[in-house]
């Protein structure tokens, strides 16, 4: 969902469309945020007991939006923090990982990913049976207008991401007139059920007491990370915040050569990859390569003397870039929109409830801890421009967890939205 940009929406006003003022904006909303909830006294510590900060840092962009003061549709600041900030982050928050102690989160973590993944599988026919039986126009049409096959689209989208999203529109043809509409439900649905995540977040003990969760192996992970953070602890001194920097935009650069080459090369040499009908189409992405490029330089990086940088802040800066993302995720949602086209928001509504359902069911029977649950969603949902930040709102070493499932979401999501798809055309109304 996340990493792709709505339809411009030409005669929609706009007060500010300058991206420095846009900027100026979104890092007013984060200050604010930051600024409340440090506060030890009066109205603002009752507030953020119920309301999570992350929650307020994606809010209050959305409610910017919303009152036409900026949009996603005219400004690259999004753009800009999910191929720029986004892989400077994962390399900063994965540093100074322990991945023996990624690794020993377990076998309960890919559980709830393909649980979310058989979520959004299932759902889609799911949604369009219950649907059909009170409003059969809503989910009928014929040949390449027919419903199904927009909600095609959003099945690769749930499940991968944007490059699945587009591979969905050109195996089943659905009418590029009407797909605005299915990417309308995409981003309100989507963001919707992300600030339902993050809301869980700050009840999360609550839910895994619920859950009767064993968070023997996340709180070992967490405990090594501030072990040896508080071990490296310094002041940081002027070179230690600009070779922070070069870290992580040397590896962005590299990252982002390696992605033109890898795409290119595989699109130029492979059929599979570069036909939009492909399954494999998704290795052609440059995003794919992107996050996965960041993402292995910043472990390689947790195996050299660069890891002892975590002292000096390098998961804080990390984080820094992770909370401007989140404000850039939040001005793409407009919450106006959620009125606009009922009959396939209820649709979108039906359909994520159903992931939901099943996910807390797998959750309380294998006793997974709310985290599993919240990220193994995401990495289906929102794919790799979110899936860290949800993880990151846990505790900054557990971005890696996101990242890495995100990624191995692009690789299935065609392949499932393909299953989804002949299922949803099975039960679809003529």
């Amino acid at each position: 969902m996340t990493e792709k940009v709505k339809p411009a929406t030409a005669n929609q006003f706009v007060l500010f469309k300058n991206d420095a003022i846009v900027f100026g904006l979104l890092m007013l909303a984060l200050g604010f945020v930051f600024f409340t909830e440090s506060k030890k006294q009066g109205f603002w510590p009752k507030f953020y007991k119920y309301v999570p900060g992350l929650l307020m840092c994606y809010m209050i962009p959305a409610i910017f939006n919303s009152l036409g003061l900026i949009s996603a549709d005219v400004s690259e600041t999004y753009y800009i923090a999910s191929r720029y900030l986004l892989p400077a982050s994962l390399v900063l928050l994965t540093i100074s990982i322990d991945l023996k102690a990624v690794f020993n989160l377990g076998w309960k973590a890919l559980v709830m990913f393909f649980t979310g993944t058989i979520g959004i599988i299932i759902g889609g026919p799911i949604a369009i049976l219950i649907i059909s039986t009170f409003s059969p126009e809503t989910v009928g049409g014929a040949g390449f207008d027919a419903v199904w096959r927009g909600l095609a689209t959003l099945a690769g989208s749930w499940i991968g991401g944007g490059a699945n999203q587009a591979a969905m529109l050109e195996i089943y043809g659905f009418n590029q007139e009407l797909y605005g509409g299915m990417v309308l439900v995409d981003i309100v649905v989507a963001n919707i059920w992300m600030a339902v995540l993050l809301l869980g977040i700050g009840k999360r003990e609550k839910i895994d007491n619920w859950l009767k969760a064993d968070n023997t192996a996340i709180n070992e992970l967490q405990k090594k990370v501030q072990n040896f953070s508080e071990k490296t602890t310094r002041i940081p001194t002027l070179t230690d915040l600009l070779i922070i920097l070069t870290f992580a935009f040397v590896a962005v650069g590299i990252a982002h050569y390696g992605a033109d080459v890898i795409s290119t090369y595989l699109s130029a040499n492979f059929e599979a990859v570069s036909n939009p009908r492909s399954a494999l189409s998704s290795f052609g992405s440059q995003f794919f390569w992107l996050i996965s490029i960041a993402t292995i330089i910043g472990i390689l990086l947790s195996f050299t003397p660069a890891k002892n940088y975590e002292g000096a802040g390098a998961s804080k800066i990390g984080s820094i870039f992770i909370y401007i993302l989140v404000a850039t995720i939040g001005m793409k949602m407009d919450l106006g929109k959620i009125f606009e086209n009922p009959g396939l928001i209820l649709i979108g509504l039906v359909w994520m409830t159903i992931h939901a359902v099943l996910l807390i069911v797998i959750a309380k029977l294998i006793r997974a801890p709310y985290f599993f649950l919240a990220v193994g969603s995401q990495a289906n949902v929102g794919g790799a421009a979110s899936a860290p930040v949800v993880a990151a709102a846990f505790h900054p070493s557990l971005a890696t967890v996101g990242a890495l499932l995100a990624v191995f979401g692009y690789v299935v999501g065609t392949y499932g939205a393909l299953l989804c798809a002949e299922l949803m055309r099975i039960v679809a109304v003529g």
